[in-house]
C-alpha cells in the first residue's frame, strides 16, 4: 500500500450508467480504493430513489437532482461545508456545472485539498463541433472553471493525449497537470451459458466474426459511419462478419441508424440490443471477434479498456485519447475517424491472418494487464494524491 489509509469524498452530478462512462470510472476507481483500506464517499446530484444507486455498494450521498442543464443545488453547498471538514481530500469529477464550482467555493481556501478530473471536458472537440456552446462557456470560464482549475491541488488526466489536447480549448489555462489512468477490474472468464444465452437471443451473430461496438448511440461515437463501413469494406462471403451496436439511445438516434442499415441491405447484419449489463454483457464480449470504437472523441474508453481485459483487440480511430498506447502494445489498429479510416480497420482486421489475431488477442490482455488494470491506476492516483501540494 502506498499511504495510510485516506478518507476521500468523490463528487460526480450522476451515477446513472446510460449517461456514459464517467460514473463506471468512479465507481471502479473508488472501489479498488475502498479494498485498499480508504474510506470512499460519492456525493451525487442523483434522486434518492434512483434506481441505479439501488445497487451501489458505497456509502452515497444523493442530494436530488440538480436545476437546469447546469445542474444546480441548493443543497450541495451547504452539505460541502458541514460535512467537507470529514475528509483528507475531495475529487471533483467533470467541469462547465454547479458541481465544480461549488467545491471550488467550499475548498479553495480550505485546508482540504481537492483535484478535478476533467473527464475530456476540455477536448477542443466541443469548441469545433459546438462553437455557440463555447463561447457561452467563455462567459463563464474565466470567473468559474478557470478558477476551479487554477485552485486544484492537481488536475488530473487520463492520459497524455487528453493533457495535450485540454490546453487547446482556451487560452486563459492554468493549472497543476497530472496524468493519471482509469482502469477497470479483470474479468471472470464469462460462462459457456453466458455465451449462449446472448447467442440464443441474437441468433443472426451465430458463425459470425462479430464486430462488438459498446457505447452509447450518438453521434459523437460515429455510429453512422460504422455503419456506412461495413457496407463498403470488402469482405470474405466465406466469412460472414455482423455488427452488434450494445448501448443506449439518449437523443432518438436509434430509429434513423435503423434507416440507414436498411438502406444499406445489412439487416442480417447489424443488431441493436439496448445497454447491456451482468451476463449478456459478458456474452457479448465472450462472442466478439473484435471490438470497434470510431469515436469522434472520446476521453479515455472506458468500454475500450473492458474489451482489452476480454482479450479482444480494439479498433479504433485516432480520437480515442489511449490510441497511442493501443498502437504501441498492437493491441489493435488505429485509424482516421472518418469513412474511410473506418472502412479500413474493419478490412485490415478481417484481413487479418489467424496467427496474426490470436497474437493481438495476447497483446490485448498484456495491454489490459500493464496499462489499465484496476490497481495500477489505484496506485498511480495515491501517489499523485500523497505528493505534498504545490501551488500552480
Amino acid at each position: 500500500m502506498l499511504s495510510s489509509a485516506l478518507k476521500i469524498l468523490q463528487m460526480i452530478h450522476t451515477l446513472d450508467p446510460s449517461v456514459g462512462g464517467v460514473s463506471a470510472a468512479v465507481l471502479t476507481l473508488s472501489r479498488g480504493l475502498a479494498r485498499g483500506g480508504h474510506k470512499i464517499d460519492i456525493v451525487a446530484l442523483d434522486n434518492p430513489s434512483a434506481p441505479w444507486l439501488a445497487d451501489v455498494d458505497l456509502t452515497v450521498h444523493a442530494l436530488g437532482h440538480g436545476l437546469t442543464s447546469y445542474r444546480y443545488s441548493r443543497k450541495l453547498l451547504p452539505w460541502l461545508r458541514q460535512h467537507g471538514g470529514n475528509y483528507d481530500c475531495v475529487i471533483v469529477n467533470g467541469l462547465w456545472q454547479y458541481l465544480s464550482f461549488a467545491a471550488w467555493r467550499c475548498f479553495a481556501r480550505s485546508s482540504i485539498r481537492y483535484y478535478v478530473f476533467p473527464h475530456g471536458m476540455l477536448d477542443p472537440w466541443f469548441k469545433e463541433t459546438f462553437p455557440l456552446k463555447h463561447i457561452k462557456k467563455w462567459l463563464y470560464w474565466p470567473w468559474a472553471d478557470y478558477r476551479v482549475l487554477r485552485d486544484a491541488a492537481a488536475v488530473i488526466f487520463t492520459s497524455e493525449e487528453e493533457r495535450l489536447q485540454a490546453t487547446r480549448s482556451f487560452w486563459l489555462y492554468r493549472c497543476r497537470e497530472k496524468v493519471s489512468p482509469l482502469g477497470v477490474e479483470a474479468p471472470d472468464p464469462a460462462s459457456s451459458p453466458a455465451k449462449e444465452e446472448f447467442l440464443a437471443r441474437y441468433p443472426s451473430v451465430r458463425d459470425t466474426r462479430m464486430f462488438l461496438f459498446l457505447g452509447r448511440l450518438h453521434p459523437k461515437k460515429g455510429c453512422d459511419i460504422l455503419i456506412d463501413a461495413l457496407s463498403q469494406a470488402v469482405v470474405d462471403p466465406q466469412n460472414p462478419v455482423s455488427l452488434v451496436l450494445a448501448g443506449p439511445d439518449q437523443i432518438g438516434w436509434e430509429a434513423r441508424l435503423r434507416t440507414q442499415v436498411a438502406r444499406s441491405n445489412l439487416a442480417s447484419h447489424v443488431v441493436f440490443t439496448g445497454m447491456l449489463q451482468g451476463a449478456m454483457k459478458q456474452g457479448a464480449f465472450a462472442s466478439a471477434d473484435a471490438f470497434i470504437l470510431p469515436s469522434h472523441q472520446e476521453n479515455f474508453g472506458m468500454s475500450v479498456v473492458e474489451a482489452l481485459a476480454w482479450g479482444l483487440p480494439v479498433l479504433i480511430s485516432n480520437r480515442v485519447n489511449i490510441w497511442r498506447e493501443i498502437d504501441t502494445d498492437r493491441a489493435g489498429y488505429v485509424e482516421a475517424d472518418d469513412l474511410t479510416g473506418t472502412t479500413r480497420l474493419i478490412e485490415r482486421w478481417v484481413h487479418t491472418s489467424p496467427a496474426m489475431r490470436e497474437t493481438m488477442r495476447s497483446n490485448a490482455r498484456k495491454c489490459f494487464s500493464r496499462r489499465f488494470e484496476i490497481n495500477r491506476a489505484v496506485d498511480s492516483l495515491l501517489r499523485i494524491l500523497n505528493e505534498p501540494h504545490v501551488t500552480a
